[in-house]
C-alpha cells in the first residue's frame, strides 16, 4: 500500500517530468529529490523545498515562500531549502522555472561552498 507521503513523492515527481528526469530517495525522515544525481529539491510532512542559496533566496522571499527549519537539540535549525510556490504543484511550466532556480543553486553549490550559506540559528 502506497502512504500519503509517497503520494505527494510521486504527484510532485510527475508534475516535474515535464521539465527533467527527476528521482527521490528516502532521507531523514522525508525524500530528496535529484536531478543527475544532484538534490535539489526536499520533500517533508507533504511539503516541497527547493534548494536557494544567495542569488535566488530573495526570488523565493518575494513569492511569499518560508525556510524550511528543524529543532534540534539546542536551536532552530533552517536549511538552505525553501517552501515552493502553491502555483507549482498545479502548472508543470512553473514547476520547471522554479526547479530550474533551485537545481542552479544546487549546481553553484557544488561549485562555490560560500554561495550555498543561507542558514540561520535562531
Amino acid at each position: 500500500m502506497t502512504s500519503p507521503q509517497n503520494e505527494f513523492v510521486e504527484y510532485v515527481r510527475e508534475v516535474m517530468s515535464h521539465w527533467a528526469s527527476v528521482s527521490s530517495r528516502k532521507i531523514f525522515g522525508g525524500y530528496g529529490l535529484y536531478r543527475d544525481g544532484l538534490m535539489f529539491a526536499l520533500i517533508a510532512h507533504e511539503t516541497l523545498y527547493f534548494k536557494v542559496d544567495a542569488r535566488n533566496v530573495a526570488q523565493f522571499e518575494r513569492a511569499g515562500c518560508i525556510p524550511f527549519t528543524y529543532q534540534n537539540a539546542t536551536r532552530t535549525v533552517q536549511l538552505s531549502y525553501w517552501s515552493a510556490p502553491a502555483e507549482c504543484l498545479e502548472s508543470p511550466a512553473d514547476m520547471g522555472e522554479w526547479s530550474q532556480c533551485a537545481y542552479a543553486a544546487a549546481l553553484r553549490s557544488r561549485t562555490d561552498p560560500l554561495a550555498s550559506r543561507t542558514r540561520k540559528a535562531k
